[in-house]
């Protein structure tokens, strides 16, 4: 059997020799011994003792002709360390608690409140590098928006962009709590999906700035909350399940999001409104990302997964089944956007502009539907489904 040797010089057990001794002896497996050098008396007393309390063995001692000691021990059974294993687990032990994975793990621990313990699951492969993007490209409502461009506008055209400011603002509310949801379910063995979660929400609580600064900054005010908007939102808010929400938050709703931001560059009235509607969409585009890229993971690991997931969007569908259509403000207030203003001629086209968007949703919804696993007859039917509220 071989065995461990430590050099404790003349520092006593309770003067520091324990924290060479301690960690020598978790590196053994029960029954391991370990060589103990010592040339203070008082360690041959000390040791026993702490040995019977730690639950180890204590072999005996040996003097030496230089006046030092040689005291042998083995390790206990009792106070060992579970192997550290730095690969992503199949399924998380929630006994581990907030010990980083790879980490050597004490038994004896209490068991951690975490529900979301399945890889297949939880953490898509493709999280990492989305996490390194979403670091790599913070940007402050403050310094990266132009704000001086913006300038009194036309009453009707400076309240169609506070009705969209004011939407846009609180869908993004949505999307800032909905995910805080699962963070604390999320076992730290997926933290990467935990850290991405918070760079979203980090995206989202920017948004939110400056959609309601835009919305005010010209002398505007805010808009109108609809009752359709309302009940579309509640309902992601209610989701108790991690993929459920992914699916219907970032692949369906911030999806759609991604055309809507498009449709307010396009008619942005000034540069600042173009600049974050911009910078909002490139952060979507990580969030839609790595909704597809869950979707998509977990979907090719549990099939049963699609009938979960078709389910969700026809109960939603469901609650907004006495929703007419997209609320009547934000329909008026694209539509004058998109025109420019609210002189007739270019109101008509500003309605075409709007039917194009839904359109284009439409169609752009069913592509990602397809792209996470979804047969064209089911992404078109799903994509139909969607809440009018667009989220």
């Amino acid at each position: 059997m071989s065995v461990v040797a430590i050099d404790g010089g003349d520092v006593p057990l309770g003067g520091g020799l324990l924290a060479l001794l301690r960690p020598a002896l978790a590196l053994l497996r029960p029954g391991g011994r370990l060589a103990l050098l010592s040339s203070t008396p008082s360690v041959a007393q000390d040791l026993p003792a702490w040995c019977r309390v730690e639950h180890h063995e204590y072999l005996g001692a040996e003097a030496l002709p230089d006046g030092r000691t040689t005291h042998l021990l083995a390790r206990g059974p009792l106070g060992i360390l579970r192997a550290a294993d730095s690969a992503i687990p199949e399924r998380a032990d929630p006994a581990t608690g907030f010990a980083p994975r790879g980490a050597s793990v004490e038994p004896g621990g209490p068991a951690y409140p975490f529900t979301l313990l399945e890889r297949d699951h939880v953490i898509p492969p493709e999280v990492a590098s989305l996490y390194e993007q979403a670091v790599s490209s913070q940007w402050v409502a403050a310094r990266d928006v132009p704000w001086a461009t913006v300038k009194p506008l036309p009453p009707a055209l400076e309240r169609a962009v506070g009705q969209t400011m004011t939407f846009l603002a609180e869908n993004e509310l949505s999307a800032l709590y909905v995910p805080s949801n699962f963070l604390p379910k999320i076992h730290p063995a997926y933290a990467e999906v935990a850290m991405f979660l918070a760079t979203q929400l980090n995206d989202e609580s920017r948004h939110i700035e400056v959609f309601l600064r835009r919305a005010r900054e010209g002398g505007g005010t805010l808009g109108v909350s609809s009752v359709t908007t309302s009940q579309s939102l509640l309902s992601l808010l209610e989701l108790t399940d991690f993929t459920e929400a992914a699916f219907l938050l970032s692949v369906l709703g911030e999806g759609t999001f991604l055309d809507l931001l498009k449709f307010v560059e396009r008619f942005a009235p000034d540069e600042a409104t173009l600049v974050l509607a911009q910078k909002a969409r490139v952060d979507e585009t990580r969030h839609v990302h790595f909704g597809l890229a869950h979707v998509r993971h977990a979907l090719g690991r549990d099939p049963s997964l699609y009938g979960r997931l078709e389910a969700a969007v026809r109960k939603r569908a469901a609650t907004m089944a006495s929703a007419g259509g997209v609320p009547a403000p934000l329909a008026d207030a694209l539509t004058i956007l998109a025109a420019g203003g609210a002189d007739p001629r270019g109101v008509r086209k500003g309605h075409e502009a709007f039917r194009e968007l839904l359109e284009t949703m439409h169609q752009n919804r069913t592509k990602r539907l397809e792209h996470a696993g979804f047969s064209p007859e089911q992404a078109k039917t799903l994509s139909d489904l969607h809440t009018p509220n667009f989220m």
